[in-house]
C-alpha cells in the first residue's frame, strides 16, 4: 500500500515540473509572436512621428488623411491640410501613418 502511496506522489512530482516548463514554453511563444512584433511596430510609430515634417502625407488615428502644414514642438501638435483650405490640429502621438507609403488605396 506504502508503494502505491509513494509512486503516486512521485508521479505528481513530475508533473508539476512539466506543467512549469509547458508554461515557459507557452510564454515564450506568446512573446515571439505577440509582444515582440507589436513592440516593433511601436518604435516603427515612434520614430515616424519623430520624423514628420512639413509636407508629408499622413493618416491620422481616426482615419484623417491629409497634408502636414505645420510642426509644433511646443505643444507637440500637427497642423493637418484635409482638403484646400481646411486645416486642423492634431497631436502628434495621433499620426500613426504616412499615407503614400501605403500604396494607391490611401490615394483613392
Amino acid at each position: 500500500m506504502t508503494t502505491i502511496v509513494l509512486a503516486a506522489q512521485a508521479a505528481q512530482g513530475g508533473s508539476g515540473m512539466s506543467m512549469l516548463l509547458m508554461m515557459l514554453a507557452i510564454f515564450a511563444i506568446m512573446w515571439f509572436f505577440m509582444i515582440r512584433p507589436q513592440q516593433k511596430r511601436q518604435k516603427e510609430i515612434r520614430q515616424f512621428q519623430n520624423s514628420i515634417s512639413e509636407g508629408t502625407k499622413v493618416v491620422t488615428g481616426g482615419g484623417v488623411h491629409g497634408t502636414v502644414r505645420r510642426v509644433n514642438l511646443a505643444d507637440n501638435t500637427v497642423e493637418v491640410e484635409i482638403a484646400r483650405g481646411v486645416v486642423i490640429t492634431v497631436d502628434k502621438n495621433y499620426v500613426f501613418a504616412n499615407a503614400s507609403a501605403q500604396g494607391p488605396a490611401a490615394n483613392a
